[in-house]
């Protein structure tokens, strides 16, 4: 590419995961606590809020998609929050099983949840790194 050519990255749009049934993924990550930005069932889509960030993880109805049980190999987003400890506390308590008890990670903890078709996100904390994390 010429210089001419180049582009330049801004930032995330949304995080597109695949769910085999828009209306019960949608009730899945609500249990886990995240809120609906908007959902057009008959484009098959919903789009889940982060923070006060416009993109957020976008739920794509793929009607062939059958559930699978963790664990996988798998690509994993992982969403910032204030404290994974106590964000796992909250998902037990919601009925929202976890692939592994918060585990340490260089800048904090974190914890990981698995959607019925094999999506994993994690939920992660900067308590030990606090200057890199969006509230310090």
């Amino acid at each position: 590419m010429s210089d001419d050519e180049s582009y330049e990255l801004l930032g995330f749009d949304n995080v597109l995961l695949p769910v085999g049934d828009l209306g019960e993924a949608v009730g899945f990550y609500e249990r886990a606590g995240f809120t609906v930005g908007f959902r057009l069932d008959e484009a098959g889509i919903a789009q889940l809020k982060v923070g006060g960030e416009t993109p957020g993880l976008l739920l794509r109805q793929e009607e062939a998609l059958g559930h699978r049980p963790p664990p996988w190999p798998s690509p994993r987003v992982w969403l910032e929050v204030p404290d994974a400890r106590a964000a796992a506390r909250t998902l037990r308590e919601a009925g929202v099983e976890t692939i592994d008890a918060p585990f340490s990670v260089a800048t904090g903890w974190t914890v990981e949840i698995a959607d019925p078709w094999g999506n994993v996100v994690g939920l992660t904390d900067y308590c030990k790194r606090p200057e890199l994390g969006r509230r310090p």
